[in-house]
């Protein structure tokens, strides 16, 4: 279930964002109507749910009579699973090249206010949803008195993902997580509307819409514009 936390950043829900994915991908979620979230020290940034210079002596001042503090926060990547989206009004041509691997890749559009509404009420553990922060790691200091700070805030370095993210803390559930896992969405709510890669063939386009006609679902499809024809 969606939980509002005031103390995490979060864009107005009008936001538009994006999720860049394959086409396996995409239909995985329309078949299982869920959402695949990430563990978060599987991704790729080594960084990720890590605290900067300064926070770390901080934390290392206060560990001295308690060793175990710190290694609480190392396990706790563990436990926390991740879903991110890029904030973008447009298209990005960047996000086309780093997530789809060929010209069968596509696109989501939605915002802020969806994947609130999207993320099922049932659902037995917390849902966050909060905009990362990019900061220098060796000189700015991220908070620690909210378990999902290390969570929200990446290096400069990654301030091109304009990331924003759903997050679960699943510490308490005692589940095993291996690469992460599924959450249930209202796939109707979630998706605004869809776009096909740039370098895509009209026949891959036509082939989406049968797709998702077949599996019940009439979201509107476009072919990215980021290749249409030039006008001299």
């Amino acid at each position: 279930m969606y939980v509002c936390n005031e103390e995490i950043k979060l864009p107005h829900k009008d936001t538009i964002v994006w999720k860049y994915l394959d086409l396996s991908k995409f239909l995985d979620l329309l078949l299982c109507r869920q959402l695949f979230m990430s563990r978060s020290d599987k991704f790729e940034d080594q960084y990720e749910g890590t605290f900067s210079e300064p926070t770390y002596e901080e934390l290392k001042k206060i560990s001295e009579n308690n060793p175990k503090f710190l290694d609480n926060y190392k396990s706790h990547r563990k436990n926390v699973v991740i879903s991110s989206w890029h904030i973008n009004e447009y298209e990005s041509y960047a996000m086309w090249q780093i997530f789809t691997k060929n010209q069968e890749g596509l696109a989501i559009q939605s915002t802020i206010g969806r994947l609130q509404e999207a993320l099922k009420p049932e659902t037995n553990y917390e849902q966050h949803i909060g905009e990362v922060e990019y900061i220098d790691y060796k000189k700015e200091y991220i908070p620690f008195d909210n378990n999902f700070f290390p969570f929200l805030f990446k290096r400069k370095s990654f301030q091109y993902e304009r990331e924003v993210r759903i997050i679960s803390d699943l510490s308490s559930h005692k589940l095993t997580i291996n690469e992460g896992l599924k959450t249930a969405v209202d796939i109707n709510q979630l998706i605004e509307k869809i776009y096909i890669h740039p370098k895509s063939q009209n026949w891959y386009k036509n082939l989406v819409i049968q797709l998702m006609a077949q599996l019940g679902f009439d979201f509107s499809v476009e072919k990215s514009d980021l290749e249409s024809d030039i006008l001299i």
